[in-house]
């Protein structure tokens, strides 16, 4: 075989991989770009409206069997970070989550966030601490349901979900005050 045609060979096939990896996406937030005050937490000085965004996941991996989702700012001045979602055994045919969603009603389960609450704790940075990220990721896993205690830390689902996923995808943005 000439080294052009499995050059092509190749370049198809790393086009092919990538394209099929999970993405996840939002009409509400987008790569790299600052939130809206709409998803700012309502408390702690904050004056938002505490609702979670639409999210949007495709591209599926064989064997998906459920997702979690779990929203992170690795920038909360804890050193630790902050954990603003987190999400388990979401089923496998749920693929969207609409702004402000009660995710339980789809039979997931959500873990207590560093607000001390089991839903989602929307963006509210220290005033004047500069730029946070917010990582929105979903991940694809390959159980029906997460063997995980329903007063597990965020740190121990983290773990468990780095563990097993089948493929995860990040949506980043942005937010300051």
């Amino acid at each position: 075989m000439k080294l052009s045609t499995l050059l092509l060979l190749l370049g198809s096939s790393l086009t092919s991989m990538a394209s099929s990896a999970l993405e996840l996406t939002s009409n509400d937030i987008h790569e790299g770009e600052r939130m809206s005050a709409t998803f700012e937490f309502q408390g702690s000085g904050c004056q938002g409206k505490n609702l979670s965004p639409q999210l949007t996941w495709k591209d599926i991996p064989a064997g998906t069997k459920s997702f979690a989702l779990t929203t992170y700012d690795p920038d909360a001045p804890t050193g630790s970070g902050w954990w603003h979602w987190v999400v388990v055994n979401i089923p496998a045919q749920v693929t969207t989550l609409n702004r402000g969603a009660d995710v339980t009603k789809t039979g997931a389960m959500e873990l207590v966030n560093d607000y001390g609450i089991r839903h989602f704790g929307g963006a509210c940075p220290p005033k004047k601490h500069g730029m946070h990220r917010y990582q929105f990721t979903v991940w694809a896993l390959p159980v029906e349901k997460l063997d995980i205690a329903p007063d597990a830390s965020a740190a121990v689902a983290g773990f468990m979900l780095n563990a097993m996923a089948l493929d995860k995808a990040k949506l980043t943005a942005t937010y300051v005050r």
